[in-house]
């Protein structure tokens, strides 16, 4: 899958000016926010946390919706329309900014240029403490993912941008100063109007960052061709609900202009293609990927091919 041919391919997209299902399932989530924070929560602590859970990880998945070009054509209506951090963590201005850089097929999984890869240049991996080094090979395990890697990426992700804020870079310190009011406002909720104690509030969205670890563990895989590094699963259960299809990933690679409802049919139509094309990089379902990487990593942490140049 070459740059050229993803830019190509990802041209298709909805005809219509509004998303309705994008708009409604947006809707939903907040509303799920609202009432696991204050009544769910006043009433059986438990049920608000999962409902809190569930709504900050398909918030996030809106979220990835919205960069590219939902519900609305306007990037700015779109913006707005997510403005409030259920997820408190990743500024979305640089979640849209790096999630783009990503989309250029040709470096996905190089360890510098692909701001979403999972690997490490092999030589600084033979220069990290040993402590480091274990901690990063649990990351790699699912379980090990879902438990440390919202803290991993984290610490990773702030300490790359406060480097970049360090040397200039445009557009990074601007994010992160837009990004205190959407928390300012997420946690003034919690403070007046929530009935859920902090303690639950953050350990739920926590919980929600474990959730999206699952669908970003094995999204792509180290390989010689670019268009062999992106998987699909064919899962249509509640994760897959939960990550909007995202789970066909070579599908929304390849057209990711394309709404998240119409990618299910969209790779129905062409499922031998697009199989074809990422070279059987392909699991049935989560329970697959449970089954067989919970315990286990699937890949090592330092990068199998890479070479720097």
């Amino acid at each position: 899958m070459t740059g050229g041919k993803s830019g190509r391919q990802g041209d298709l997209r909805h005809a219509d000016a509004v998303e309705w299902p994008t708009l409604a399932l947006l809707t939903l989530s907040y509303a799920l926010w609202a009432l696991g924070t204050t009544w769910v929560a006043a009433l059986w602590l438990p049920a608000g946390m999962v409902l809190v859970t569930f709504a900050a990880a398909l918030h996030s998945s809106l979220c990835h919706e919205a960069l590219h070009g939902h519900p609305f054509r306007r990037a700015w209506l779109n913006e707005a329309l997510v403005f409030p951090a259920l997820g408190l963590a990743i500024p979305y201005r640089r979640f849209h900014d790096t999630h783009l850089a990503h989309h250029h097929d040709e470096i996905l999984t190089d360890p510098y240029d692909d701001p979403e890869s999972n690997y490490l240049d092999p030589a600084v991996w033979a220069r990290l403490p040993g402590w480091q080094r274990s901690v990063l090979r649990v990351n790699n395990t699912l379980l090990g993912r879902m438990v440390l890697g919202p803290l991993v990426g984290q610490v990773a992700f702030m300490a790359a941008d406060w480097r970049l804020i360090r040397a200039g870079a445009p557009g990074v310190l601007a994010a992160w100063l837009w990004h205190v009011p959407a928390v300012t406002l997420v946690l003034w909720w919690i403070g007046t109007i929530g009935q859920m104690p902090v303690w639950a509030f953050l350990l739920s969205s926590y919980a929600a960052l474990s959730i999206l670890k699952i669908r970003t563990f094995l999204e792509h895989r180290a390989h010689d061709r670019a268009r062999a590094r992106t998987v699909i699963i064919e899962d249509r259960g509640p994760l897959a609900l939960m990550f909007l299809n995202n789970n066909l990933h070579v599908v929304h690679h390849m057209h990711p202009r394309v709404a998240w409802y119409k990618l299910p049919a969209l790779y129905r139509r062409h499922r031998d293609h697009y199989r074809r094309r990422n070279e059987s990089y392909v699991y049935r379902s989560y329970t697959e990927v449970f089954r067989r990487y919970l315990f286990k990593a699937k890949d090592p942490v330092p990068h199998p091919i890479w070479r720097r140049g």
